[in-house]
């Protein structure tokens, strides 16, 4: 009996999907592992290097020593906010590129950054607010509202992707002009957002943890709950209708998800560049266009590399610090070029 005959060939298309399933879900594993890895090292690493014995005692055990109160006042809610950012910019760069059918589309295409960014200056110069827990729901609010005047100028229930990143780019434009314009007109406005503007985990606080993530857990509920919908989308219109998806009912949600994620995320950090536009071309290259695996993987693995630059920028101008922002672009430049420079990209 031949191994390839007929009434095998069912049994072998079987396995195969089995196969890549199992694959895929072991890598999901491994990616969560190095996550939990990276995590404790951001607890352990800084100005001053805590052994791991140290960090245990001052998470499980603490007595209020000096070196406790660094581990759970200053280096757990930087850990903790990292890892939520993170996922919402990596999520929130999947959606838009799977959203916009634009392998090139980041969290500042739809004007997320922009407006969050107008919001802050806003409050800053004209209402006086100077604590970062303050301005952190200007910034949110200010995030949503774009989002919201994108997907109208964009055609609400005819919009489509070129539409919709046409008026992101025009507002984006336009907004960053008005802050540019504020803080050249005050001082105590641009000193303000010197620092907010290159997007740092520094100013952590465990209010600031509670404040972002409810936001950034509906976020990713919403967003993961879209795979299946979004994959129709990246076949097309007609085809996505076929299917039975409704167009416009993913685009309003697919719009609330980016600007729940991304929003939370700029107004805690800052525009943090790169995460967000990068992290999806590496997992795709890794699981494939489907984003029922590109999802969770974007989710894991976009907190790895902003701890991972976190840590970067703590160890390499001790006892000082480069600010995360500063070195996700400076990493996220040029691998981003080597990823479009590839013969064989992933594709969405």
């Amino acid at each position: 009996m031949l191994v390839d005959s007929p009434a095998h060939a069912p049994a072998v298309e079987r396995a195969v999907p089995r196969r890549r399933t199992a694959t895929r879900a072991a890598g999901l594993l491994a990616a969560t592992g190095v996550l939990v890895l990276i995590a404790v090292a951001s607890v352990a690493t800084g100005a001053k290097p805590i052994p791991l014995d140290q960090v245990w005692h001052g998470l499980f055990h603490s007595t209020g020593t000096s070196t406790d109160v660094v581990v759970r006042e200053l280096r757990v809610p930087r850990t903790l906010l990292g890892l939520l950012v993170g996922a919402g910019l990596g999520l929130a760069g999947a959606v838009m590129q799977a959203l916009t059918r634009n392998p090139l589309a980041d969290p500042g295409l739809l004007g997320v950054n922009a407006g969050a960014s107008a919001a802050v200056v806003s409050a800053i110069s004209f209402l006086g607010v100077t604590s970062l827990t303050g301005y952190v729901w200007f910034a949110f609010l200010g995030a949503a509202a774009v989002s919201v005047l994108v997907y109208a100028l964009g055609g609400s229930r005819g919009a489509t992707p070129v539409r919709l990143a046409l008026a992101g780019t025009a507002l984006t434009a336009a907004l960053y002009g008005y802050v540019n314009a504020v803080e050249l007109l005050d001082t105590a406005a641009l000193d303000t957002m010197r620092f907010w503007t290159v997007g740092s985990l520094a100013s952590a606080t465990m209010t600031m943890v509670a404040q972002v993530a409810p936001f950034i857990g509906a976020g990713v509920l919403l967003a993961l709950a879209l795979a299946r919908p979004l994959n129709a989308i990246a076949l097309g219109d007609d085809t996505a209708r076929a299917l039975g998806a409704s167009l416009t009912r993913t685009r309003v949600l697919a719009m609330a998800a980016i600007t729940l994620l991304c929003g939370a995320a700029t107004a805690a950090c800052g525009p943090i560049v790169f995460i967000g536009l990068m992290v999806p071309h590496i997992v795709r290259s890794i699981t494939g266009p489907d984003l029922r695996w590109t999802l969770p993987y974007a989710a894991i693995l976009s907190p790895v590399l902003l701890l991972g630059a976190d840590i970067t920028g703590r160890l390499v101008a001790r006892p000082g610090e480069l600010q995360a922002g500063i070195v996700t672009a400076l990493i996220g430049g040029p691998v981003f070029i080597h990823l479009v420079r590839r013969r064989r990209m992933a594709q969405l």
